[in-house]
């Protein structure tokens, strides 16, 4: 379809042509802004556990939190969140409801905005059914007080033209359902990213402490027996 047969289309699709691609148009602004964001995030989450994660696998827990502190990514906010507690709150559960929290703030930004592009698609798609039932209404008015022999033509060529606002609905309401798909997608891998970087830095908070306290324990136990000899 080259650009005259698709200004045509759009020109006889009446007024509703108009709603519909302001809709598409916004749909599209925030899919991409959303797409860009959440690659911005995964990338950057991605960099920051590779760097991370040795120093969490050492015990460097003073290390990291102050790096994490100074870095604004969501894969350090969650761990600065777990961190705080571990200097305090020797308890597993302390730390894992400390990063709980941290995600439950972090969610709904990843999440921001996406669910206007399903609805916006929803939009598109009512907006092109009601410029055809107008359309229709309006058809069958003028049909009405047509001369007999011309209104099968007239009443046609009325429902063909009614029906571009249904198809160009449909035509901006598909393209919206697949982005919000795939930004559905790529937010639900970022957050499983952060559930299994979650787990793993309790495992090594956890077991690092629990390293500490067994050695503190046999130094105790070996400093209290009685000298040989």
């Amino acid at each position: 379809m080259d650009f005259h047969l698709m200004l045509a289309f759009f020109q006889k699709g009446g007024p509703f042509m108009y709603p519909i691609l302001f809709v598409f148009l916004t749909g599209m602004a925030v899919a991409i802004e959303r797409w860009f964001q959440l690659g911005r995030i995964r990338s950057q989450n991605r960099k920051i556990w590779n760097t991370f994660y040795p120093m969490l696998a050492k015990g460097e827990f003073d290390k990291l939190k102050t790096m994490a502190n100074k870095d604004n990514s969501t894969i350090s906010q969650m761990l600065v969140m777990g961190l705080a507690r571990q200097g305090k709150l020797r308890r597993r559960e302390d730390i894992e409801i400390a990063m709980e929290e941290s995600m439950m703030e972090i969610i709904p930004r990843l999440e921001k905005r996406t669910p206007y592009v399903a609805i916006l698609s929803n939009i598109a798609t009512l907006l092109g059914l009601l410029g055809t039932i107008m359309g229709l209404i309006e058809a069958f008015t003028a049909v009405a007080n047509a001369n007999p022999a011309e209104k099968a033509d007239m009443l046609s060529a009325s429902i063909s033209v009614a029906m571009n606002t249904t198809a160009f609905g449909l035509m901006s309401a598909i393209p919206l359902l697949l982005c919000h798909a795939k930004l559905m997608t790529t937010t639900g891998q970022i957050i499983d990213s952060l559930e299994m970087a979650s787990v793993k830095a309790l495992n090594s908070i956890t077991s690092s402490y629990r390293r500490k306290s067994e050695i503190e324990k046999q130094s105790a136990e070996s400093g209290g027996q009685p000298v040989k000899g």
